[in-house]
């Protein structure tokens, strides 16, 4: 995580540059030394608000709710999965030590106040102990499933954000060039001023489009990764779980 957040801050200085860089040679050559210090004083949240307003209300707040959205999600998403992380050598010590001591409802009372899936896991065969290995088995698998399936819950919205987002970009920068052509053709001549404005906006939008894109494709690597992690730590502690139990029985 903490590379995660060292990354996206780099990635903010870099945009910041950007937008600084491009703003500067937008202006005269006259201006340019006045125009750079007024961007640099102004910092980069107002340079944004700028482009943001020149891109155009339509496709811009289109982009930035994707990005509202996909980060709520990326948040929340990350936030879930760090709590259901769990240290699975000392849960399966207490399992032991409380199966050894106590037996299997002590075991279960420790997978019962043990949050996270490797812990409801545990829960979940040990409630069909009584059926046999074979039935716990079948019960850890079915319910892995189930717990997968919590754990990527909403990615498939990210990467709806993910390609959503450039594609109403790209969009408007068509739409933008479009009636860049139509202010041509109505001034019945090609002024520099005329195409470079046009072109200009429509290219704005496209901008912001990668920038979201790739802002959350950053969160969603973070978060596939993250849960590789631990449905590997669900399949290891559960075939240490298995073993556990078939000693206990024996």
């Amino acid at each position: 995580m903490k590379r995660l957040i060292t990354f996206l801050a780099l990635a903010a200085l870099l945009t910041t540059g950007v937008f600084n860089q491009a703003y500067a040679y937008g202006q005269s050559d006259d201006q340019s030394v006045q125009t750079t210090q007024v961007t640099e004083s102004r910092g980069f949240h107002q340079a944004a608000k700028d482009y943001f307003i020149q891109g155009g209300a339509g496709f811009m707040a289109s982009i930035l709710m994707c990005l509202i959205f996909g980060l709520a999600i990326a948040i929340e998403r990350t936030l879930y999965l760090n709590l259901s992380a769990t240290n699975t050598k000392k849960l399966l010590n207490q399992v032991e030590s409380a199966l050894e001591s106590k037996g299997i409802n002590e075991a279960k009372e420790i997978c019962a106040n043990t949050r996270g899936p490797v812990a409801s896991i545990f829960y979940q065969g040990l409630t069909r102990y009584n059926e046999g290995l074979d039935m716990v088995e079948k019960s850890i698998v079915s319910y892995g499933g189930v717990l997968m399936g919590r754990l990527e819950n909403g990615l498939t919205w990210i990467s709806l954000f993910i390609a959503t987002a450039p594609m109403l970009g790209f969009l408007g920068t068509v739409i933008g060039m479009v009636q860049a052509f139509d202010a041509i053709e109505a001034a019945g001549d090609i002024s520099p001023t005329i195409v470079a404005g046009g072109i200009k906006v429509a290219l704005l939008t496209t901008v912001f489009g990668l920038i979201t894109a790739i802002i959350l494709q950053l969160f969603y690597n973070y978060l596939v990764s993250k849960i590789d992690g631990i449905v590997n730590d669900m399949e290891d502690s559960s075939i240490s779980f298995i073993d556990l139990l078939s000693k206990y029985k024996k």
